[in-house]
């Protein structure tokens, strides 16, 4: 499923026989996966693709509000000339530019998108902080970069803001009136993460009266974003694009490719154990989650996988006859116990 679809608890429990949900892509946010894990339901998630094209993309977004490119190229596009000896139409037209070198670029959320921008911001001269919470002490080492442990002394040391972080109850209107409050004077924000991190009307307040001195957003609160609507409709300095940052002819196939291994996964092995993406094992009850009986949770094709590994373990086909009748019984059976939330998301 894609992210333009929404799975609430109810419905959920509208599906009587759904035992996985691939989101094609790699937020899950569209769905109720605490709700999923306590029906048996498995919620995985395609974290690995598009890396590269969502971190290269952010490094465009963020080179456009230093240097003004899209700006300056739509000038161009409508007829206006840059004539004299000094340039002065130019320098009108090019106010705001910065240099890159010797700036700092807050990243908030050190996954593998952000880790990617970081590395690449470092080659454009950038001094790189990063606030993520959920990340051990020395991560900071191996790249480079450094660490701050508030979003407060990001949001103080940086000239340009980059949101990696996932969107979850705990983040939504990361940046708001009040933490945008707290960013430097004409700094920039740049968004590729989720549309509900950024209060819309307050980061739009904050353009027009240049406390923001620009912004690019890729995602937005409504989707698909209309610009003759809602609160940024008339904001200035502002770059918006169609939540495409992860697009690319080769990470569109590799996103179906590595979806499609998860369901054959799924087909073949054990739910939840065999998946390599699920986001929701913590509501299982671990190994006993759809028991196939001796010890082989099933897989989707029910018991023919499970008493095929019981013969391949020498089991003995006495004990593959038990899993075959545990895993058919299992099929009618009642829901699995689920374990407390033990981490939130990041």
């Amino acid at each position: 499923m894609w992210h333009t679809i929404t799975l609430t608890k109810e419905d959920l429990e509208k599906f009587k026989a759904l035992r996985i949900i691939v989101r094609i892509g790699s937020g899950v946010d569209n769905i109720d996966v605490k709700a999923a894990g306590e029906l048996g339901i498995a919620v995985c998630n395609v974290p690995g693709y598009g890396v590269e094209e969502v971190a290269d993309t952010t490094l465009c977004l963020i080179l456009n509000l230093y240097r003004r490119t899209y700006w300056l190229a739509n000038m161009v596009r409508d007829g206006k000339k840059f004539t004299g000896p000094e340039q002065i139409q130019v320098r009108e037209a090019a106010q705001g530019c910065a240099r890159i070198r010797g700036d700092t670029l807050g990243i908030v959320g050190l996954g593998r998108i952000g880790s990617a921008v970081a590395l690449r911001a470092k080659a454009f001269g950038f001094n790189v902080i990063f606030y993520d919470p959920y990340l051990p002490d020395g991560i900071e080492k191996s790249l480079g970069v450094t660490r701050v442990y508030t979003l407060q002394d990001l949001l103080f040391q940086s000239d340009c803001v980059s949101l990696h972080c996932t969107l979850n109850e705990h983040n939504h209107h990361l940046i708001n009136e009040y933490t945008l409050k707290q960013m430097r004077p004409g700094a920039f924000l740049v968004n590729t993460a989720r549309g509900g991190l950024v209060d819309e009307a307050a980061l739009a307040s904050a353009l027009r009266e240049g406390r923001i001195r620009s912004a690019a957003l890729d995602v937005h609160e409504n989707e698909p974003f209309n610009v003759f609507q809602g609160p940024l409709k008339e904001a200035p300095n502002l770059i918006c694009t169609p939540h495409a940052a992860f697009y690319s002819d080769a990470s569109c196939t590799e996103l179906r490719e590595m979806a499609a291994s998860e369901i054959r996964r799924a087909i073949v092995g054990r739910i939840p154990d065999s998946l390599r993406n699920c986001v929701n094992k913590e509501y299982f009850m671990g190994a006993s989650a759809g028991s196939g009986g001796a010890g082989f949770p099933e897989g989707l094709n029910g018991s023919y996988y499970s008493a095929a590994a019981a013969i391949a373990s020498g089991a003995g086909p006495g004990a593959a006859l038990q899993a075959a009748h545990s895993t058919t019984a299992n099929e009618s059976g009642n829901q699995n116990p689920t374990l407390p939330h033990s981490r939130p998301a990041v």
